[in-house]
This record gives structure tokens, C-alpha cells and sequence, in this order.
């Protein structure tokens, strides 16, 4: 294993010079122009010596930027990657990912069991848009990563809902892929009262040796595109229908519309051998806002108007929030991006954003860039985390703190138990009998 931060260094550079019992797998630095795009999830990070904590963040900003290119690969009927053609290599192109089940179709009313992996299913459909639903057209419904946020009755933050720069709410999903899946079902976790008898969650780790993929979830946020973004060539868009449910306090309206939406940022969350914490990447559209420190980089962005330079950073809008409405300039947060993206990262996003216009040009892939990857540096020595380290069961992350500007805008920053950190967040993930779920936060939904 990885080993912890006091150790890193003279463990794995003795390890880089001996004989492995661990499947941690080493390789000799590759010489390539560009990198290799793969159609394949990776199953673990792949360590390339001499190791140092700086290498290590490379080689999981690798494994993002991997994971990254096969989930996004063009996709067959049947969910497989189709290997007859390169990501990116007509323009846009649907994913393997957005075939995955939504949670929503996972964690049902009543507790009943979903429909089996490949059933092309969105979960319950409000009755407002089954007249206008269209065969494999997406349901949005969600304003917050989490259901509650107009509410706030189920988010671990004091948050609030993400306005566009055109006076759009941001919508929100999440998907799991078959790994996690499976063992949602099989231990029968999208039932609240089978989740009483158990005692302890563990989803598969990906594993090189046994060539696994491990659970995955995947946070996407998304923005409503105008039709100069739309012909813009610089998102993955989808058409969808997008819902917004009836409430009294506020008054709000039930309203389902089909739009096209554009996809703003991307959290992946991967459990492998290596990082039984699991690993958390996450991108964004090169468009979403600036960092603190370059505000007049561009002059437009979706979640920042340069030309505004008295109002707040990072600041949620006033209630009450409507997401049927179109707010004014004045209600549209000022999305900055906190941290800047480390010199490294950056650099390796340029490649890739290269590798990907060698494909072709006019990839939307190309649009969108590494934020960061946060990694357990003392990783649990199996994937049952809560036995095999009870006294760090955080693993110690690496970097400390990480956010998506999309999907954590208003707890940004370096304050220790205010600011984002996905590990240290999702450590606190329970059951709905207080049992610890393995870092998610799913498994509350169950009824």
C-alpha cells in the first residue's frame, strides 16, 4: 500500500527497489508526445518511481484524467465504450457514464427494489412531464448536489442553489455506476428498514490484480445553455427535461420544460485497493468563473460577470429562491474559484486538452480541465475501512481541501471543518441507522 505521509518517502523509494507484495503498480516514465486517451476505466492508480508526494499527486491526476477519457468515451447501446472511434472524435458525443443508474431510480419510494442494471430507467417521473418525456431523454430534478436545498433539511452544508450568468438555476445529478450498483441491491441498502440489520457497508475496491473496477459515483452539474452556447461547440450537451417541484414556502410553481443543458462540472468518486478513502476528482468547464487572483483572465464566463466588480464573492442569492425564474444581474452570484489550480495540474491539463485536439479540433472534451484530485495519503490497509483503520479513517488526504466551484460555489477555501474537503465531508456519511456508509451520503435516501 501507499503507506503514510510521515513514511512516504523512504517507504515507497525502497519499495520502487525491491520485490512487491502489494498489486500497487510501478512503470517506467513514458517518453510519449501526448498521453493516451484509454476507452477503459482504469482499475488503480498506476505509480511511476522515483516517488514523492508531489509524484504521487501526479500519478492520481493521471488516473483522474484516464477516468475521465473512458467514462466520457462514445458509448454503445449496450453501456460498453465503442472502441471503434476515439472520445471526442465527432465533436460531442454521449457517454458511458450517463448510462449509469441515477440514484433516484436506486433509492425509490416505498423502499422497492430498482429495475436491474441496463433497464434504461430515470426513476419516478413526475406526472407534469411524462407527456413530454421522449425515449432516452434525461430528467433533471435537482437544484442542489444534494434533493433538499431549497430546504436545506438534508444538506451537510449551509449552502444554496447555483444561478448562471444568464439567470439560470444549475441542475444537478447523480449516478453510480454497476459496482456500487450491485452492491446496493444485493445487500438490499435502498430499503431504510433492511438497512437496519446491518452493521457495517463496504463497496468493492478496483483492484489491478483481479482487473475490478470498484464502486463509482459521479456528481454532474449542469447549466440551461442559450443558443449562442449551444452552437457554441464547447460543451457536451443533452437534451432533457427539466423539472422543478411544486412548493408552498416559498411559493413555487410545478414546472417541467425540455431544455438543452451544458455540463458545468464533474465529481467522479473511485474506490480502488490503493485508496480504499476512495479517490476524488473532479473538473470543470474552463468557462465557469476565475480564480481569485486572475478575475479579468476572459470577459465572459458562466458563473462571473467581470464587468462587476462591487458585489461579494461567493456568495449565495438572497431568498426566496425560484428555480423557474430568470434572475436579474443582481441575484446572480459572483462565482470565483478560491484555490487556483496548482502549476502541476495545470500543466497536465494542457496536455491532455492537446491530446484531445489531436483527435479532433473541434472536441468539446477539450473544454474542461482537472480542478484536482484528493487522495488518502495513509490509505487503509483494506476496503473495509472502519476495521482496517479506525484511528485515521480519513487516511489523511491529500490536498487538504478541494472543491468543484459548481458543486461546493459557497464553502470554498482553507478553513479546516468549514471549507470543502470531499474525504473529510463524506467521512461523516451514515446509514439511516447511524452506520457508517462507506463515504456516501446515498444511502440516507433510502425509505
Amino acid at each position: 500500500m501507499i503507506g503514510p505521509i510521515p513514511l512516504i518517502r523512504p517507504a515507497l523509494l525502497v519499495a520502487c527497489s525491491a520485490l512487491l507484495t502489494s498489486p500497487l503498480t510501478l512503470c517506467a516514465q513514458s517518453s510519449a508526445a501526448l498521453p493516451t486517451l484509454p476507452s477503459a476505466i482504469p482499475f488503480d492508480v498506476t505509480v511511476v518511481p522515483p516517488v514523492s508526494l508531489d509524484s504521487l499527486q501526479h500519478d492520481f491526476d493521471v488516473l483522474s484524467w484516464e477516468t475521465f477519457s473512458a467514462m466520457n468515451w462514445p458509448v454503445l447501446p449496450n453501456g460498453q465504450p465503442d472502441t471503434s472511434q476515439q472520445i471526442g472524435q465527432n465533436g460531442d458525443n454521449a457517454t458511458v457514464w450517463e448510462t449509469w443508474k441515477e440514484s433516484a431510480a436506486v433509492f425509490l419510494p416505498g423502499g422497492v427494489k430498482p429495475q436491474p442494471w441496463g433497464t434504461a430507467d430515470e426513476g419516478p417521473i413526475p406526472e407534469a412531464c411524462q407527456a413530454m418525456l421522449e425515449p432516452g431523454m434525461r430528467v433533471f430534478t435537482r437544484v442542489g448536489k444534494t434533493p433538499g436545498v431549497l430546504t436545506e433539511n438534508v444538506q451537510p452544508f449551509d449552502t444554496g442553489p447555483l444561478i448562471d450568468q444568464n439567470g439560470r438555476y444549475a441542475r444537478f445529478e447523480i449516478l453510480l455506476n454497476e459496482s456500487m450498483f450491485d452492491t446496493i441491491v444485493n445487500q438490499k441498502l435502498y430499503n431504510k428498514a433492511a438497512q437496519a440489520s446491518i452493521d457495517s457497508v463496504v463497496f468493492d475496491c478496483g483492484d489491478t490484480t483481479t482487473q475490478q473496477v470498484g464502486a463509482i459515483m459521479v456528481k454532474a452539474s449542469w447549466k440551461i445553455l442559450n443558443e449562442t452556447e449551444i452552437t457554441s461547440g464547447r460543451f457536451h450537451k443533452v437534451k432533457a427535461l427539466i423539472y422543478t417541484a411544486p412548493m408552498d414556502n416559498p411559493k413555487i410553481d410545478e414546472k417541467c420544460e425540455i431544455q438543452t443543458v451544458g455540463l458545468v462540472g464533474l465529481h467522479i468518486v473511485h474506490k480502488t485497493k490503493e485508496a480504499p478513502q476512495w479517490v476524488w476528482t473532479t473538473f470543470e468547464h474552463v468557462d465557469n468563473c476565475p480564480s481569485v487572483d486572475e478575475l479579468d483572465a476572459k470577459a465572459a464566463y458562466s458563473f462571473f460577470n467581470p464587468a462587476d466588480t462591487m458585489s461579494p464573492h461567493n456568495e449565495p442569492p438572497p431568498r426566496p429562491w425560484d428555480p423557474n425564474a430568470t434572475e436579474p444581474p443582481s441575484r446572480r452570484p459572483q462565482v470565483v474559484r478560491q484555490a487556483p489550480i496548482d502549476a502541476p495540474t495545470a500543466a497536465l491539463n494542457a496536455t491532455y486538452q492537446t491530446a484531445l485536439r489531436a483527435i479532433n479540433p473541434q472536441s468539446v472534451w477539450q473544454y474542461y480541465e482537472l480542478v484536482s484530485t484528493q487522495w488518502p495519503t495513509a490509505p487503509a490497509t483494506d476496503c473495509d475501512v472502519a476495521t482496517s483503520a479506525p484511528a485515521n479513517m480519513s487516511g489523511t488526504p491529500a490536498p487538504q481541501f478541494l472543491a468543484n466551484t459548481t458543486l461546493e460555489t459557497y464553502i470554498q477555501g482553507r478553513t479546516p471543518n468549514v471549507s470543502s474537503s470531499c474525504i473529510e465531508c463524506h467521512l461523516n456519511a451514515t446509514t439511516t441507522n447511524a452506520t457508517f456508509s462507506d463515504f456516501t451520503y446515498l444511502l440516507e435516501r433510502a425509505q
